[in-house]
């Protein structure tokens, strides 16, 4: 139930999206917890081969045929992000990004904790052509593990901050979509990308001509995630392209249930958000944070892979963001979020480099192709910036957001 100092500003689509996200945060946690301990306990072995085991589908003389970690970071994740592009869609059409004044401020936000991060670890690790395909993953924001801390200071949080996050964190997920597009695909199939194509223009003439089925476009979905996965690149893109193809409105339809508004879209997202945040992310956290400690050293924790992933995410975000948001604020391109301050939004941007989720999944892309020479630094890396990350958010945000929040305040 929405508190009255919920109420304004936020729709109620995005306040769902803030509890879910927050409460599957801790769950993340948890998945975490199991995964380190799986990793350095003599359940490892047992951990190891379920990531290890292979699972095959068959159809006639074409087939797939996976490890189970590849499975979750190739089809579990496409459905995340699926999910993302729903909320994408929704937001652009009608919430917190549906106008330029309520776009700008997260949009400069985002640009700056992509930038500084990268520039940190393209420094660190210049000259390293292996290492450089990582300049990415600092540059992630874990939505969930940060909506969770704001989450955790209660209506202390202004609405507004909230909203700046999220917005931020669609922008930064924008983001990501393109660069693992652009940069993470492997040698291209111009045959599987041309039925990649045609399924996509099905998925649009669809959308043209009024299909309301969401059935129908779930299908065009598993044909298009199979061609993107043979034609090198990630399959996870088909997530996002065919949630773009899913109608917002139907026009001809009544309220659906629970208030949604005659919207196949929003009818499905709301369906996906509890699977996404309490299974998807989990299970996706469980089969790639395990790190074993066994054998680090001091040499490790100061390794340029490690370093530049752990200061991208914990003096990156914020650097980047605040550089760029005073700079924009300086220049009357942009103004604050009304009730926000200065030190309140530096305590949300290093929130934001709490990257977890999105920087193992990019760094499993990024590092794929390897010899598994930096698979201990890039998750070191992570476990080090996003822990420190949220460890100064809490410190700033606790001393800096109003002790006894009024209720209309």
């Amino acid at each position: 139930m929405p508190t009255q100092q919920d109420r304004p500003g936020l729709s109620s689509a995005l306040l769902s999206f803030i509890r879910l996200e927050s409460a599957g945060g801790i769950l993340l946690l948890g998945a975490t917890v199991l995964a380190m301990v799986a990793a350095n306990t003599p359940l490892v072995s047992a951990y190891e081969l379920l990531l290890d085991t292979r699972l095959a589908v068959h159809v006639g003389e074409a087939g797939i045929d996976k490890p189970l970690l590849l499975w979750i970071n190739d089809g579990l994740m496409a459905v995340f992000f699926f999910l993302i592009g729903l909320e994408v869609k929704r937001e652009v059409c009608e919430g917190e990004l549906s106008s330029a004044e309520r776009v700008a401020l997260p949009a400069v936000g985002a640009t700056g904790g992509i930038l500084a991060p990268a520039c940190i670890y393209a420094a660190l690790n210049w000259g390293n052509s292996g290492a450089m395909d990582g300049w990415a993953i600092p540059a992630a924001t874990d939505i969930a593990f940060a909506l969770a801390l704001l989450r955790a200071f209660g209506d202390r949080v202004p609405v507004s901050l909230k909203a700046f996050l999220l917005a931020l964190a669609i922008f930064d997920d924008l983001a990501a979509i393109v660069i693992i597009a652009l940069f993470y695909t492997a040698d291209l199939s111009p045959g599987m990308l041309a039925i990649a194509g045609v399924a996509l223009l099905v998925g649009v003439a669809l959308n043209r001509r009024g299909v309301m089925n969401v059935t129908a476009y779930v299908l065009l979905g598993l044909v298009l995630w199979v061609a993107l996965l043979k034609s090198g690149v990630h399959a996870t893109l088909a997530g996002v392209l065919i949630a773009f193809c899913i109608p917002l409105h139907d026009r001809a339809a009544g309220l659906l249930r629970d208030g949604a508004g005659g919207s196949p879209l929003k009818e499905l997202e709301r369906d996906l958000h509890a699977p996404v945040a309490f299974v998807v992310l989990p299970v996706f956290a469980f089969a790639n944070a395990g790190i074993s400690f066994a054998g680090i050293g001091f040499a490790d924790f100061v390794e340029p892979v490690t370093l530049g992933i752990a200061l991208g995410l914990f003096l990156g975000n914020p650097i980047g963001i605040m550089g760029l948001v005073g700079l924009a604020v300086l220049l009357r391109w942009v103004a604050l979020p009304q009730g926000v301050t200065w030190a309140q939004l530096t305590g949300a941007a290093f929130a934001c480099g709490i990257g977890f989720t999105m920087s193992l999944f990019i760094a499993s892309l990024a590092f794929e192709h390897g010899n598994g020479t930096y698979w201990v630094a890039d998750k070191l890396g992570i476990l080090l910036g996003s822990l420190a990350s949220a460890a100064a958010a809490a410190v700033v945000l606790g001393a800096t957001l109003p002790r006894n929040r009024e209720p209309h305040a």
